[in-house]
């Protein structure tokens, strides 16, 4: 499906999508990918929904490493966000929508950064209007086709 809107030729828009793909500016992509409204387009190294982790997450919203400190969350305290990290993640499963566990998406929720799956399809139009309105989001996209 084709996706054209007056867009700012500056920011990273979804210009189409469909089984397989997703071309962004123009360019097709046909691994997972993820990336925000200004940036690079960087691939990213998950293929199903099971392959995303509290890891995979912090890494696209742009936080840095978690303390090594196993008792950390006896002191209660979220955590500190970079004013840069994302506001909103919004995580593309692919042809099907596939919630995350609440042990992987917990913790980024905490930090008040919202997070939400639903199919690559969804996931495209969704960021197309998030960016459109200014936000800071980052959306994370499974192009992989699913095994029939």
């Amino acid at each position: 499906m084709e996706l054209r809107s007056e867009a700012n030729p500056a920011l990273n828009t979804i210009t189409a999508y469909g089984s397989g793909y997703v071309e962004i500016n123009e360019v097709a992509y046909r691994h997972s990918v993820y990336f925000a409204p200004e940036g690079e387009i960087h691939d990213w190294p998950v293929y199903t929904a099971g392959d995303i982790t509290t890891t995979t997450l912090r890494d696209i919203a742009g936080l840095p490493e978690t303390s090594a400190d196993p008792m950390a969350f006896l002191d209660d305290q979220p955590g500190v966000m970079p004013d840069d990290a994302a506001e909103v993640l919004i995580i593309g499963t692919g042809e099907k929508q596939q919630l995350l566990p609440a042990h992987v998406t917990g913790p980024l929720l905490q930090m008040g950064i919202g997070i939400e799956a639903m199919t690559t399809q969804a996931a495209a139009r969704t960021y197309n209007i998030l960016m459109s309105e200014g936000r800071r989001v980052v959306v994370a996209l499974i192009t992989h086709q699913e095994a029939v």
